[in-house]
């Protein structure tokens, strides 16, 4: 049976936490490292159901995308929803991972996998890291092989990650080719992007003046929604686990949903 820790030192090799922004809280966030770990869910947020299908499935450990506690807490009380929420877990014995923007800037990482599922060739970092082997970095960039409209671009993208329906900036009438990807609120990659000479940008949310820039730039921008530019990562992430420690139960939440409806 592994321990906690044997899924840390895993979860360091394949999202190591250097590749995290500094202002992120990523690693073991709560529990005890020598643990036996015999149960394993993956999620792309704590929330009060997917927290409490870990509790009542007795996980041994939540790896969460999206870290908890994020933010400094001053005190564990039940008067609001995070400290609750880790009190909850805490006296369950339910430990907490979090790799979030470095399992976002992996080798096998969240945008490496987005910009495969959506398409594109020969990508490499937007944003690399300076003299790094492995050519790391943030968000990614490539081709599409077969230049294609926009429209057509949009519709490839549902199919191929089961999500109806997307927000988008047509910002030109020219065929998409160069097209930039950055999961989540990846909105701040859109100059480096418009730098970078792409005609489209992928990612799950911006800013309505980043909307504006996009358009005025004359760059498509695609914007799928935060939750489904990333909640198939963390599917993919429970079926890596459950292959590399087969002697433990690995599921993705099944509790856990889109907190935005679409209409």
């Amino acid at each position: 049976m592994p321990s906690i820790d044997d899924i840390c030192q895993f979860m360091q090799q394949f999202a190591p936490t250097r590749l995290a922004e500094e202002w992120d809280n990523v690693g073991l966030l709560t529990g005890d490292r020598s643990a036996p770990c015999s149960q394993i869910m993956t999620c792309l947020t704590v929330t009060p159901e997917s927290a409490a299908e870990a509790i009542e499935r007795n996980a041994s450990l939540i790896v969460a995308h999206h870290p908890l506690p994020f933010r400094p807490l001053k005190r564990l009380t039940t008067d609001a929803v995070p400290s609750r929420l880790l009190w909850d877990l805490t006296r369950a014995n339910v430990a907490i991972y979090s790799p979030h923007t470095g399992f976002d800037s992996a080798l096998e990482g969240i945008n490496q996998s987005l910009a495969t599922k959506i398409g594109l060739t020969e990508t490499r970092p937007l944003e690399p890291i300076a003299d790094d082997p492995q050519q790391l970095g943030a968000a990614r960039i490539g081709t599409l092989p077969k230049l294609a409209s926009i429209v057509d671009f949009i519709q490839s993208i549902r199919k191929s990650l089961n999500c109806p329906l997307h927000k988008a900036v047509v910002g030109s009438d020219k065929p998409v080719c160069k097209v930039a990807v950055a999961c989540g609120s990846g909105g701040s990659f859109l100059s480096k992007a418009i730098h970078a000479g792409c005609d489209t940008f992928v990612t799950g949310e911006a800013t309505f003046h980043g909307c504006l820039e996009a358009k005025a730039a004359g760059v498509n921008l695609v914007l799928l929604g935060h939750f489904a530019s990333e909640r198939f990562a963390v599917e993919m992430l429970a079926d890596r686990l459950a292959e590399q420690f087969p002697d433990s139960q690995v599921w993705a939440s099944e509790k856990e949903s889109d907190p935005i409806s679409w209409f």
